[in-house]
């Protein structure tokens, strides 16, 4: 991972040789309705030698939609380039039900038309017996939808399947974090007693059908989730980007387990085109990023040289917890690393 190299290695820009660019969208591209600063001018940057795809896990909309509004920032966007968990899901479902079937779509247009693109007849209550249950994000969902779905999956494990297009329990919006269809699929596995197949990140089905789609030989895929965005492009073989401008901090890098480290961490999109600085080891066991200087004495984490760039500390905190094999509770991590 280039988090690791050593200094004395060559410093590459983390889409050197690197032929498709994944990126995710909420909190990577835009926030609620605005472009996030930094983030169009980059992309269009790096389409000049690059294909570049957009993937996500909501599933509230069409991916006509969704390129629609990305061509309103400013980027040039086609349906095609979109891959969306409702598109990864129906490929589960095609796998659990017969062709045709009658599907109960818990979610919004961009499920149903899917849905119905892929053969499936929509149905919207349990009394209509259908085969199967999918489940999306919608900001439209209430009780009476959960319920539907709750009654249509009476059976637990011996009852009909279902899917669900993600599992995020948040999603940024323009006014702050809001719950994600995470929470809204827990609501109904409390009421029925089973967990669903998931399609999204972090499962690999969302990326695969990305790295197919786009004939894609090194790809990397940038995200602001380790949860979903890096592990899921972990355990897909894809490096990754942990981007500073949505869900998770310095805070939650310091903490991250072994599948869910990224490799490279940048403040915003810039840093794609950007010579990545490497680590190497100091003095006295101390790991250096650039200017700044982190070491672990103990269960002490201690900053032995701040620099002048916030964001090389944190990278060699990470480096330096990482390395050392110490879960992060039992770490004495000085505030200033992650605030």
């Amino acid at each position: 991972m280039a988090l690791f190299r050593t200094r004395n290695s060559d410093q590459v820009a983390p889409l050197d040789g690197v032929d498709v660019i994944l990126a995710d969208l909420d909190g990577v591209v835009y926030k609620g309705h605005e472009a996030i600063p930094h983030a169009v001018a980059s992309l269009n940057q790096a389409a000049r030698s690059a294909r570049v795809g957009y993937i996500t896990n909501n599933a509230s909309r069409t991916d006509a939609a969704v390129a629609e509004q990305l061509r309103g920032f400013g980027l040039d966007v086609k349906p095609s380039d979109v891959v969306t968990s409702p598109q990864a899901a129906v490929r589960l479902l095609a796998g659990l039900v017969p062709a045709r079937s009658r599907i109960l779509v818990i979610g919004g247009d961009g499920l149903s038309s899917v849905v119905s693109a892929a053969g499936f007849t929509v149905v919207a209550s349990a009394d209509d017996d259908p085969a199967a249950v999918i489940q999306g994000f919608s900001p439209e969902l209430g009780w009476k939808d959960l319920a539907e779905a709750s009654f249509a999956l009476a059976g637990g494990e011996n009852g009909i399947p279902w899917v669900a297009t993600n599992m995020d329990w948040s999603i940024p919006v323009a006014r702050g974090i809001a719950p994600g269809n995470g929470t809204l699929v827990a609501a109904v596995h409390n009421a029925v007693g089973r967990l669903p197949v998931v399609a999204g990140k972090p499962e690999v089905a969302i990326f695969e059908e990305a790295r197919s789609r786009f004939d894609a030989k090194h790809p990397i895929f940038i995200g602001d989730r380790l949860d979903t965005d890096i592990l899921g492009a972990n355990r897909a073989g894809i490096d990754s980007v942990l981007v500073l401008t949505g869900i998770d901090g310095g805070k939650q890098l310091l903490a991250a387990g072994p599948d869910s480290r990224p490799t490279y961490i940048l403040d915003d999109l810039r840093g794609l085109h950007e010579p990545y600085p490497a680590a190497e080891k100091g003095r006295g066991g101390a790991v250096v990023v650039g200017d700044a200087a982190v070491r672990i004495d103990g269960t002490a984490v201690e900053v032995v040289r701040e620099g002048d760039s916030r964001l090389d500390l944190l990278r060699a905190a990470c480096r330096a917890i990482w390395d050392s094999g110490t879960a992060i509770y039992a770490l004495d991590v000085p505030e200033r690393l992650y605030r």
